[in-house]
């Protein structure tokens, strides 16, 4: 039964297309790629010999029907961006999605990846991390999608183009103050590079693509935000002891017991 393979390709060094990535290229009686062009060097250095078709952002609607016929039709289509996974702020989420509800089989390829390289090369700590891809142009939405980020308290990836990663790293300093940040380019490539600095006083040289891996920001207490009153009452309603709420607001609040303990008369 003919399906559609989702193959990740290399983000830098060719050599680092898996055998089973390049075992499926091979054999795929189709390969859509972001850009044709591009994608002909990895394809004729492993003797990928299967038609290829265009399939980017402009045309995404459109090429997911087409690539989904073909698969009825019994060809074994493979999916490609210019570098990473599909999907991964890249094409290929609409054809899969379409793919899915038509119950058309959907198989993984998995390759190289941006965003978990560049945490990986930065050494940032954390329990995870979250990604946001390329951030909105409008600022507002920026912020907003930032603000809401940065409250799982986890360190943020983004990409940048490099004309633009000072003024995203300006801007990111304005939301998020002056964090410590690594820019990590040329992944893979002779020239790979991680450069250590932070939002406010940035260094990046501006060339290729760049992920930028900003460090988490504190874990905050919400309940701190609220009046004295306001906090004591909301562990009082979760069911706290009396005695066990004064001691906790107290230590959250950097004051002392009978302070808040004059709040319960």
């Amino acid at each position: 039964m003919a399906k559609l393979f989702i193959v990740g390709t290399p983000i830098g060094n060719l050599g680092d297309l898996s055998p089973r990535g390049e075992e499926t290229l091979r054999a795929a009686d189709v390969i859509a790629c972001e850009d044709t062009r591009h994608s002909r060097p990895l394809l004729e250095r492993i003797g990928a010999h299967g038609r290829t078709i265009a399939y980017h952002k402009f045309n995404e609607a459109e090429c997911a029907r087409k690539i989904a016929d073909m698969v009825r039709e019994g060809k074994n289509v493979a999916l490609i961006t210019d570098a990473g996974m599909p999907s991964v702020s890249d094409p290929g989420a609409e054809v899969v999605a379409l793919c899915r509800r038509e119950e058309i089989d959907v198989e993984s390829v998995p390759g190289p990846s941006a965003v978990t390289t560049a945490v990986a090369l930065s050494g940032v700590k954390g329990a995870g991390f979250v990604f946001l891809g390329f951030l909105p142009e409008k600022k507002s939405e920026m912020k907003r999608v930032v603000e809401r980020a940065d409250k799982a308290c986890l360190p943020i990836v983004v990409y940048a183009a490099p004309h633009d990663v000072g003024k995203i790293a300006a801007e990111l300093g304005g939301i998020l103050g002056d964090r410590k940040v690594w820019a990590v380019r040329e992944m893979t490539k002779l020239h790979e590079c991680v450069t250590e600095s932070t939002l406010l006083s940035f260094e990046c040289e501006e060339r290729g693509e760049i992920v930028l891996v900003i460090e988490g920001g504190e874990e905050r207490n919400e309940l701190v935000c609220l009046t004295p009153e306001e906090h004591l009452a909301a562990y009082l309603a979760q069911g706290m002891d009396k005695r066990d709420a004064v001691k906790r607001v107290a230590a959250e609040r950097g004051v002392p017991k009978n302070e808040i303990y004059k709040l319960t008369l």
